[in-house]
């Protein structure tokens, strides 16, 4: 009545994407200063094989006002920017910005915004 049961298959394993620690710290730069001036309260970060997500919320009970993604490279990139990873921001499921560079996708994030009235 003994089952044979591999270890391996119970192991956690981990996810094949994730945000590395400078990338944090400069989500978390510009996600501390909007904070600090109110606009801010709350953010979420997840990670799956595909792609690691940094959603901002104003409150955490709406849907997030911008999400950073980044995505993995798919099959052998040629070039060293293809390979370090692309980023999006988004913004209620429109992309504004996308870039190989983290710092260059964030930038669309220190724009002021703009009231539209009809």
């Amino acid at each position: 009545m003994n089952k044979l049961v591999r270890i391996s298959d119970y192991r956690y394993k981990a996810s094949a994407l994730q945000f590395n620690r400078s990338e944090l710290s400069q989500l978390l730069r510009h996600y501390s200063s909007r904070v600090i001036s109110g606009e801010w309260r709350d953010y979420a970060i997840g990670s799956t094989p595909g792609f690691a997500q940094f959603c901002i919320y104003r409150n955490s009970q709406e849907e997030p006002l911008f999400t950073i993604t980044k995505l993995a490279t798919e099959g052998k990139a040629r070039s060293a920017k293809a390979r370090k990873g692309r980023y999006v921001v988004s913004s209620h499921h429109h992309t504004l910005k996308q870039s190989h560079s983290l710092l260059d996708a964030l930038q669309i994030l220190d724009k002021p915004i703009k009231l539209i009235s009809s």
